[in-house]
């Protein structure tokens, strides 16, 4: 019959001790690989969390996995979501691979209500990040654009001018290359 409420001290012990050590080793590589591995999340880098995540507890819990089985997957992970976002910084092709591209929501206080439907997003999500914004009225709004990371950002009226706040509008309304 399977132990439900406690199995020994052994596995008691044995669980705290790989549990902070675990917890340590991923932070000293998590803090050795930089600042991109925890910045916000697109979908690429939030599966490596959830990946960690799983692999962390999975070491912390299973009796059948080592703790340095358990640093090695860590080090994987860390090391391979290191070398995409290297290699996306420096191609293009790879950055377009594991990200998707910005798109725009709202363009001149009109909403772009065929976009809104492919990207899944509703008009009470665009009215809420008009509030975030401060914003109550769509005619003070220049564009909203959806960005890579799932948030959306609301450009006032007014920003035009500005070139690098302002992207084409095109008839796909999907490429915004030219938006930071």
């Amino acid at each position: 019959m399977t132990v439900l409420f406690f199995d020994s001290w052994e596995s008691v012990f044995r669980t705290f001790v790989i549990t902070i050590l675990a917890y340590i080793s991923l932070i000293i590589l998590l803090r050795a690989s930089g600042k991109r591995t925890l910045s916000k999340m697109n979908a690429f880098d939030f599966i490596i969390t959830i990946a960690l995540g799983s692999m962390l507890a999975t070491v912390c819990l299973s009796k059948n996995v080592a703790l340095i089985d358990g640093i090695q997957g860590f080090f994987l992970l860390i090391f391979l979501q290191y070398a995409i976002t290297w290699l996306s910084v420096r191609y293009k092709k790879v950055k377009k691979l594991i990200t998707s591209d910005p798109t725009l929501l709202v363009y001149k206080g009109e909403m772009l209500e065929d976009i809104m439907k492919r990207e899944r997003i509703t008009v009470e999500e665009v009215y809420v990040a008009m509030r975030k914004s401060g914003k109550t009225n769509l005619e003070d709004i220049y564009a909203i654009v959806l960005e890579t990371t799932g948030t959306m950002n609301v450009i006032p009226e007014g920003k035009e001018a500005n070139e690098n706040a302002q992207p084409e509008k095109q008839e796909a309304m999907t490429d915004l290359s030219n938006y930071p």
